[in-house]
């Protein structure tokens, strides 16, 4: 058979050309396909612009902040808890909505912006535990000024939510993290120290700043509060290092009660037994830790204890501590400005007769001991004087 009547025969055979239909089909939509997702990867690369922040970035926390605000119509949310117990036993819970898994759709300047955040269930952060998430910015066009103002109006945002408060930070695995609430700033006059002493402390601080080149404060110390217990069992030399060294700026890290976390060598060579089992960090991962955070700008590390003869006399040398200052037992100028705080319409006399009557009483009274005994008797000054002989009960 000639080959011009095969393939006349084969075009008028009708399964042949029903096959022959649906390939064409089949790799025409197959084409179709491939150029739309050439394409779309091809428009995403040219006109289109995406910014990409992980969990761990600072600016994490502010974006979804700032997208709760923007995106008010979103019916997709998540809440984030905030839960604090104060001293009373009273209770603050704070709730805040910031957007869920998924996407979301904002008018920002005249521009549509998908915000996809995603959330890994494979993937967790080792040092809290939690899931990596990502939230992802998606606008049209090349121009990254847009990515630019979001992140700025973010942080402007998160500042003014903090704007004349004290954060607290702890440590959590390696790393800070915010502790409660930020807390009214407490002014320095609220605390009443013996004369001279708040004073003399302000000074110094503000010569360390100024030493540093720290221009952010201004007239006043703004600074954050970092905790740190050094009596944690899980914390060694090489995380206290760390801490310290990715403490906050212009933050004041706060050691307490150092004296139960070490003891003087002299100490531990009389009685070595006594002192056995105090923890993994060790006495020189202290004072190479601390060394470090004296090469840093912007932070400054308090240590209290009620037993300064228990600490090694290399831990508060000169050079390593810049400071030492004494807070003992109320004085009698300390007892008269803490009744005038308490009671701003009582007159400097009868301040003065309980400053003299207190002091009469004992001569060893906390300030803690004070406070507690005003409160008995928030509306009755005079009931504060005649019953000071209660204070010591």
């Amino acid at each position: 058979m000639p080959f011009s009547d095969f393939v006349l025969a084969l075009k008028d055979n009708p399964y042949f050309g029903a096959g022959f239909g649906l390939v064409g089909v089949g790799t025409v939509l197959a084409v179709a396909r491939k150029g739309a997702q050439f394409g779309l990867v091809a428009f995403r690369r040219h006109y289109m612009i995406t910014l990409e922040v992980p969990s761990k970035d600072k600016s994490y926390q502010w974006l979804l902040n700032w997208v709760s605000h923007h995106a008010k119509h979103t019916q997709h949310l998540s809440v984030e808890t905030s839960y604090l117990q104060h001293e009373s036993g009273r209770v603050s819970t704070k709730f805040d909505f910031v957007p869920s898994v998924g996407n979301h759709f904002i008018w920002y300047r005249r521009k549509w912006i998908r915000i996809e955040r995603s959330r890994e269930t494979q993937v967790i952060d080792l040092n809290t535990g939690t899931p990596w998430e990502s939230v992802t910015f998606t606008a049209l066009g090349t121009d990254r000024e847009i990515f630019f103002n979001i992140l700025q109006e973010a942080r402007e945002l998160a500042l003014q939510q903090q704007e004349g408060k004290t954060l607290m930070y702890t440590a959590v695995g390696a790393e800070w993290r915010q502790f409660g609430f930020p807390r009214r700033r407490r002014p320095l006059s609220s605390v009443v120290l013996e004369k001279g002493v708040s004073e003399r402390l302000v000074q110094d601080v503000k010569e360390f700043i100024n030493n540093s080149k720290c221009t952010a404060l201004a007239g006043e110390l703004e600074y954050s509060i970092c905790l740190l217990s050094l009596s944690d069992h899980s914390l060694s030399d090489d995380r206290l290092n760390h801490l310290l060294s990715v403490a906050p700026q212009q933050s004041i890290i706060l050691l307490e009660d150092v004296d139960a976390a070490f003891i003087s060598r002299d100490l531990a060579a009389e009685n070595p037994a006594a002192y056995q089992g105090m923890g993994r960090l060790t006495f020189s991962g202290l004072l190479n830790a601390l060394d470090g955070v004296a090469s840093t700008e912007a932070r400054i590390v308090f240590m209290t204890t009620n037993y300064v003869d228990r600490l090694d006399p290399a831990l508060v040398r000169p050079g390593r501590v810049d400071l030492k200052q004494y807070v003992g037992h109320c004085s009698r100028w300390q007892l008269s400005c803490m009744f005038q705080r308490f009671y701003p319409e009582q007159p400097p006399a009868a301040a003065e007769r309980f400053a003299e009557q207190a002091l009469a009483v004992s001569k060893q009274i906390s300030a803690a001991q004070v406070q507690g005994h005003f409160m008995l008797y928030k509306m009755d000054p005079e009931g504060a004087i005649s019953n000071i002989s209660s204070i010591l009960l």
